[in-house]
């Protein structure tokens, strides 16, 4: 069982990492991050990657949370305060009443991701992406339809900031991720693992419904308004979501959504 220990001053110093939450996560956490809300805790508790190094909970909820506290292993700290105290601790109201410490663990190599996929696999590669609600919400939908992981290039925000972790529900602290290190050619990388590109562009040169998924494919999403660089586009298979009127292109995460679930209803992937 983990460790109980109230606090009741908002300076002591065993809960430093939790001061003040919203300005030291845009400062940096230094291989750390901060996880919010009951069903994200649990997924940092059941990750097993990532480590929970501690709890921060409003002292009214620990015999609700006792079942997930009882996943924790035996000594992690568990900070319990009461809501006022708690409040003044990360320094807004913490209506969820649940907070955890985080430890990253490192990255694979973009190489040694794709090779451990198995013979029909499917990954998302992104470009550009900074926003963290568009990023969270892509994570999200990768792991609900099975992506086997998700590749980001250096444009690409922290996946592990508290926002992505949150509009994710836990699903960047669970889906296998890595990054494209500086001057790695990502289509390079793909044809050797085996994978074919397919590029989501609004000029793609052929519609999503015709498109039979390849039994190892890499979903190639870009930013919003820019999208992916031309050199990447001439290299991939490009794929259009048709559009009435006037529109020519949807939120990237909703992009994702729609493309990931052609894959996973295509029978041969569900194999």
């Amino acid at each position: 069982m983990p460790t109980i220990i109230p606090i009741e001053d908002p300076e002591d110093p065993r809960i430093a990492a939790y001061r003040d939450v919203r300005e030291r996560d845009l400062v940096g956490r230094d291989g750390q991050f901060i996880a919010e809300g009951a069903v994200v805790v649990r997924s940092l508790v059941e990750a097993e990657r990532h480590r929970a190094l501690s709890l921060l909970i409003a002292d009214k909820r620990v015999e609700a949370l006792a079942p997930l506290l009882a996943k924790l292993p035996e000594g992690t700290p568990v900070y319990t305060a009461g809501q006022a105290v708690l409040d003044r601790i990360v320094g807004f109201a913490l209506h969820r009443g649940i907070l955890a410490l985080g430890e990253k663990a490192p990255m694979p190599s973009v190489a040694d991701l794709l090779a451990g996929t198995g013979a029909r696999a499917r990954v998302v590669m992104l470009f550009g992406i900074g926003n963290h609600d568009n990023l969270g919400g892509i994570f999200r939908n990768a792991a609900a339809f099975g992506a086997d992981g998700v590749i980001l290039d250096s444009g690409c925000c922290d996946p592990l900031y508290r926002k992505a972790i949150r509009v994710s529900v836990g699903a960047t602290l669970l889906v296998p991720t890595a990054r494209l290190e500086a001057g790695e050619d990502p289509l390079a990388l793909l044809d050797r693992a085996g994978f074919q590109a397919v590029a989501l562009s609004p000029a793609g040169a052929e519609p999503l419904s015709a498109l039979a998924p390849p039994p190892r494919a890499a979903l190639l999403f870009g930013s919003e308004g820019p999208g992916l660089p031309p050199a990447l586009l001439a290299g991939s298979r490009t794929v259009r979501i048709p559009m009435t009127g006037s529109f020519d292109s949807l939120n990237v995460a909703t992009t994702s959504g729609i493309v990931l679930h052609h894959f996973a209803a295509d029978p041969e992937q569900s194999r």
